[in-house]
């Protein structure tokens, strides 16, 4: 299978959050990460915007992101 992604990532499994402009925060999991993006787990299905804040807390972490793709309880996100 040919690798599409701009940067390899790295599997991880940490808590983090999204932040929406209008301040609304939902929890998710960073399934894994990369220099240029990450894919998301939430516990519920989420309407989930095209531009957000990425936190995650425990790396003092905060990244702008544009949504790339999704399924029910995931997303991919490329960082802006």
């Amino acid at each position: 299978m040919h690798e599409k992604r701009k940067a390899p990532r790295h599997r991880i499994l940490k808590g983090g959050a999204i932040a929406l402009d209008q301040g609304s925060v939902f929890s998710c999991v960073v399934r894994n990460i990369s220099d240029t993006g990450a894919c998301l787990e939430f516990a519920i299905p989420l309407d989930i915007p095209e531009r957000f804040t990425l936190l995650i807390a425990s790396d003092h972490f905060k990244r702008g992101c544009r949504l790339k793709w999704r399924t029910e309880k995931r997303i991919g996100v490329e960082f802006s």
